[in-house]
């Protein structure tokens, strides 16, 4: 259903750091550099299905800012990849929020493996994995 999903940095070349090493866990390669005819740069993470996740500088010229409320997911094969997406993205810069990875009982979806983030701009993210 998404083509892509963008988020704004206030420091695109911490952006790209931070994002190059959390997306690689998910196996994502690193960013193509777009500038944008507006003249601000944009990083282009291309996912499997034709999807994209992009960082860019605003091109408003206003600060990043993060959506309250908002959270972006990624895809994790397994336990073990939350984990690594979550140690990684702290490693990186961010922040872990929330409670420590791991598995969460709901109602609708049984047990899920879950870990939110926040990138060095405070975009909340989290790495999810369902069972088979």
């Amino acid at each position: 259903m998404l083509f892509h999903t963008m988020v704004g940095s206030n420091d695109i070349e911490r952006s790209k750091r931070f994002y190059d090493e959390v997306l690689g866990v998910l196996g994502v390669g690193k960013a193509t550099l777009n500038i944008a005819d507006s003249g601000h740069t944009r990083l282009f993470y291309r996912g499997e299905n034709g999807t994209n996740f992009i960082v860019s500088q605003p091109i408003n010229d206003e600060p990043a800012s993060v959506a309250n409320g908002s959270t972006i997911a990624f895809s994790c094969g397994s336990p073990e990849q939350v984990k690594q997406f979550h140690d990684t993205a702290v490693a990186a810069g961010g922040a872990s929020i929330e409670a420590p990875p791991g598995p969460r009982a709901t109602a609708s979806m049984g047990i899920i493996e879950l870990a939110y983030v926040r990138d060095p701009d405070g975009n909340k993210l989290c790495g999810i994995h369902f069972p088979a």
